[in-house]
C-alpha cells in the first residue's frame, strides 16, 4: 500500500456555518467509522481527498488518516459534491482492518478495436463498467484491463473471462454477466417502419393544428386547445 496520508482533526461543532468555515480554510467535513473504533466527526484536507478520488484507483485507494500522530487505514466509502461548483461537500471514511477480506467494486476498462467492428461492420457496446470482488485490502486492484481486439460479431466479454488472480481475489459478480459485446446494426428492421410511415394517409388539416406534446405538468395543462363553437347565420 502506498504511503498516502490524509490529515484530519476532530470536528467539535456541526451545522452549515461550520461547514462553510471549514471549506474556506481548505478542509471538508468527514465521518470516520467502521471496524472496532468509534464513529468520529472529522475535518480533513480537501486537496488530499480530492486527489485520491481523481486517482486511478479512485475511492478504492487505501490511505492513512492522520489524527494527531495516530494513523488509521481507511478508504473513501461515500462522498457528496456540489452539483453546480463541483466542490467536495462531505466524505465518509471507512476504517479498514488489513487482515479482513472486504467487498469492493473494481472498474473494467477495455482497449483495442474489435474485429467484429473493424472487419464485420458491427457496433461495440459496453454493458457493465465494473465488477464486485472480495479480497484483502492490500490486494484491491486498481482496475481490470482487457484487450477486446479479438472480439468478433455477436461475441461478448463476460465477467468470468476477466484476468483475475484466484489466489487473491474472489469474483462476486455472476461470471455470466455481459460486460461488453459486438452487435449488428439492425437497418433491415428500420426500413419497413420508414415505408409504413411513408404510406400513412395524410391527417386532416384540423388534426395537424392540434396541441403539441409538452413535457411536465405545466405543459400538459397549458397545451389544451380551446374549443370553437359555430355561429349560426
Amino acid at each position: 500500500m502506498a504511503n498516502i496520508i490524509v490529515e484530519g482533526a476532530p470536528r467539535e461543532t456541526r451545522g452549515k456555518n461550520e461547514a462553510r468555515r471549514l471549506r474556506v480554510s481548505g478542509k471538508v467535513p468527514a465521518t470516520l467509522y467502521g471496524g472496532k473504533g468509534e464513529v468520529l466527526a472529522l475535518a480533513v484536507n480537501t486537496k488530499q481527498v480530492t486527489a485520491i478520488l481523481r486517482s486511478e484507483s479512485g475511492h478504492n485507494t487505501l490511505f492513512q488518516v492522520n489524527l494527531g500522530g495516530k494513523q488509521e487505514p481507511a478508504i473513501v466509502k461515500d462522498w457528496q459534491v456540489d452539483p453546480v461548483s463541483g466542490n467536495l461537500l462531505h466524505v465518509d471514511l471507512l476504517r479498514i482492518a488489513m487482515d479482513v477480506r472486504m467487498k469492493v467494486k473494481v472498474p473494467v476498462h477495455t482497449f483495442g478495436e474489435p474485429s467484429g467492428v473493424k472487419v464485420q461492420g458491427g457496433v461495440y457496446e459496453v454493458v457493465t463498467r465494473e465488477v464486485e470482488v472480495e479480497c484483502l485490502p492490500a490486494d484491491i486492484p486498481t482496475e481490470f484491463k482487457v484487450d477486446v481486439s479479438g472480439l468478433a460479431l455477436n461475441q461478448s466479454l463476460r465477467a468470468g473471462e476477466l484476468p483475475i488472480d484466484a489466489k487473491k481475489l474472489k469474483l462476486l459478480t455472476d461470471p455470466q454477466t455481459v460486460l461488453s459485446h459486438v452487435v449488428t446494426l439492425r437497418e433491415e428492421e428500420e426500413k419497413p417502419v420508414e415505408a409504413a410511415v411513408a404510406t400513412t394517409p395524410a391527417e386532416p388539416e384540423v388534426i395537424k393544428k392540434g396541441k403539441k406534446e409538452v413535457e411536465g405538468e405545466e405543459g400538459e395543462e397549458g397545451a389544451k386547445p380551446a374549443e370553437k363553437q359555430e355561429k349560426k347565420k
